[in-house]
């Protein structure tokens, strides 16, 4: 990372669960990033939350393309920052899933950028989900949860403070 990315927290799961947070987030940084790096069998519309609000103040727009198909949705009155379907889709190869928040300590909505590659029985594929969540309170913690299924043991979660971005 560049020297302007200072690790927060890291979490590594000992057992399979079906969320992970990071809480207590200080204001001290411009910009947050989470990546979270793992192997799951599950087709999953996961996604974030912040601050434990599932309230319908999250909106996204999405787009997906895996080699020969694409895909892009909108929703909005969502209780999570929604992710795609595609995301974490094989049991051997690692998924890797960034989310970045901008301007989370402010007192403006909150928006994020969500990129994740997902392995598609040996195609692969990406997508980008770009969001909005309609609270002016600053964002003290992040929680990714899996739709259905679990996190795999072994998965990696960090957050990051970006400084000045």
């Amino acid at each position: 990372m560049a020297t302007t990315y200072e690790p927060i927290a890291t979490q590594t799961l000992g057992s399979a669960a079906s969320s992970i947070t990071f809480s207590s987030i200080p204001a001290s940084w411009t910009d947050l990033r989470v990546v979270i790096v793992d192997t799951t069998s599950t087709t999953s519309n996961g996604g974030f939350y912040f601050n434990g609000d599932t309230s319908a103040l999250y909106s996204v727009t999405r787009i997906s393309g895996n080699g020969s198909s694409t895909y892009s949705s909108r929703s909005s009155g969502d209780g999570r920052f929604v992710l795609g379907y595609s995301a974490l889709t094989s049991t051997t190869i690692p998924t890797m899933l960034t989310l970045d928040l901008f301007s989370y300590a402010g007192s403006t909505f909150k928006t994020g950028l969500c990129t994740f590659n997902a392995d598609y029985s040996g195609s692969g594929g990406l997508d980008y989900v770009v969001g909005l969540y309609r609270s002016t309170s600053a964002i003290t913690s992040v929680t990714f949860i899996t739709s259905p299924g679990n996190l795999s043991i072994g998965t990696t979660a960090t957050l990051y403070g970006i400084k000045a971005a």
